[in-house]
C-alpha cells in the first residue's frame, strides 16, 4: 500500500473537535497521514514540529482562522499541491502566489450553505407570522391575548419571498421553499432568464423585487458592487410591514438606513450578520423591537461542523484518486463568490 501523503491542519486550534470528530477523523486517515494535536494557528512562524511538518505537507487541512497562504508561507511547504477548506469563503486565504504554483483549492461551502438555507427558511416562515411581535406583545400585554382568534395581516399563504442572490445558499434556499404556499423570486445580475426558469422562480431587477416582495432575503457576496446594496432608496422601495433578512454579509446593508428606517415602524429586519460585526453594546439596533438580530450562528454551529470535515475527507479521497474536485474553487470566478 503507497504511503499516504502528509497532511497538517491549520485553523484555530478550538474548532478542531468539532470540525474532524472523530469518526471524520478515521475517514481521513485513510487518505493521509494528518496528526489532530499538531495544529497551525500561525504559518509564518511556526513551532520547530509545525515547520518541520510543514515542510513535507501535501495537503493543507484549513478552517476559520487559518493565516493567508502568502509567499512566504508557501515557500516553507515546497511540496504542498492542495488545500482542502473546511469552512466557506477561501477569500481571506488564498493569494496570486498559490495559484501560480497551480496548489488546487476546495471549500466546504456547499457544506455550510445547508444550515444557513435551513435558518432563512426558518426566519422567513416565522417572519410571516410576524412570531417576535406578537411574542413581545404577549409579554407585555398578556390581557391581549384571551385565547385563541384569527389575528389579521399575518401567514404564510401566497406570501412573496426575494431572493438576493443565486448563490449556494440562494439556490438551496429555492428548493427548500418548494413544499410551502409561498411564492419565491430572485434576483442577480449573473442569472438569465432561462436559468431561472430551470430554478423554478421568476427572474426580477433588484428594485422591482423589492417593491413586490413582502419579504426580502439577502444571500449575495460582498463585493465593491454589492456593498450598502441595500440603502436608503432600496429600503423605501420595500411595502410597508414588509421584513428584511441578512444571513449573507453585513456590509451588504447600510446600517444607518436601515435603522432610521426600522424607527419608523415600517419595516423589520432579521439580521444574523452586521456591520461592524459584533455590534457596539450601544447599537440601536439590538434595542429595537423590529430588529431581531443573532450572533451570527445561521452557518455551521455545534454538530453541524463535523458536515464540514466529511466534506474534507470526501476531497481528499477524490484527490487520492485521481478524481475532479467536487468542490474546487475556480480562481476566475472568485472575485464574485462569496
Amino acid at each position: 500500500m503507497p504511503e499516504r501523503p502528509q497532511a497538517l491542519i491549520a485553523m484555530t486550534a478550538a474548532y478542531v473537535p468539532q470540525v474532524f470528530p472523530p469518526e471524520v477523523l478515521a475517514r481521513l486517515r485513510e487518505s493521509v497521514t494528518v496528526d489532530e494535536t499538531l495544529v497551525a494557528a500561525s504559518l509564518s512562524a511556526p513551532d520547530p514540529r509545525i515547520r518541520e511538518t510543514l515542510a513535507r505537507t501535501e495537503i493543507l487541512l484549513t478552517g476559520w482562522g487559518c493565516p493567508r497562504l502568502d509567499a512566504d508561507v508557501l515557500a516553507a511547504a515546497p511540496h504542498l499541491r492542495a488545500v482542502l477548506h473546511s469552512a466557506g469563503s477561501v477569500k481571506g486565504l488564498v493569494t496570486p502566489e498559490l495559484w501560480r504554483r497551480g496548489i488546487v483549492v476546495s471549500s466546504a461551502a456547499e457544506a455550510n450553505a445547508l444550515p444557513v438555507a435551513e435558518y432563512t427558511l426558518a426566519m422567513i416562515l416565522l417572519a410571516g407570522k410576524d412570531v417576535f411581535a406578537h411574542r413581545d406583545r404577549l409579554r407585555a400585554e398578556p390581557a391581549a391575548y384571551p385565547g385563541w382568534g384569527l389575528l389579521p395581516g399575518i401567514g404564510n399563504h401566497g406570501r412573496r419571498v426575494g431572493i438576493v442572490g443565486a448563490s449556494r445558499i440562494g439556490r438551496r434556499l429555492v428548493e427548500l421553499l418548494r413544499p410551502f404556499d409561498l411564492r419565491p423570486a430572485l434576483t442577480d445580475p449573473y442569472v438569465d432568464q432561462r436559468e431561472a426558469a430551470a430554478l423554478g422562480v421568476p427572474l426580477l431587477d433588484l428594485d422591482d423585487l423589492l417593491r413586490t416582495s413582502e419579504i426580502v432575503t439577502l444571500h449575495a457576496p460582498e463585493t465593491p458592487r454589492t456593498r450598502r446594496l441595500i440603502g436608503r432608496r432600496e429600503l423605501a422601495l420595500m411595502p410597508d410591514g414588509a421584513v428584511l433578512i441578512n444571513t449573507a454579509r453585513g456590509a451588504l446593508v447600510d446600517h444607518d438606513a436601515l435603522t432610521a428606517e426600522l424607527r419608523t415602524g415600517r419595516l423589520s429586519a432579521i439580521l444574523d450578520v452586521t456591520d461592524p460585526e459584533p455590534l457596539p453594546a450601544d447599537s440601536p439596533l439590538l434595542g429595537l423591537p423590529n430588529a431581531f438580530v443573532t450572533p451570527h450562528l445561521a452557518g455551521s454551529q455545534g454538530n453541524e461542523a463535523a458536515r464540514l470535515g466529511a466534506a474534507v475527507a470526501e476531497e481528499a479521497e477524490r484527490l487520492l484518486a485521481g478524481a475532479e474536485l467536487a468542490y474546487g474553487v475556480d480562481p476566475a470566478a472568485l472575485e464574485r463568490a462569496a
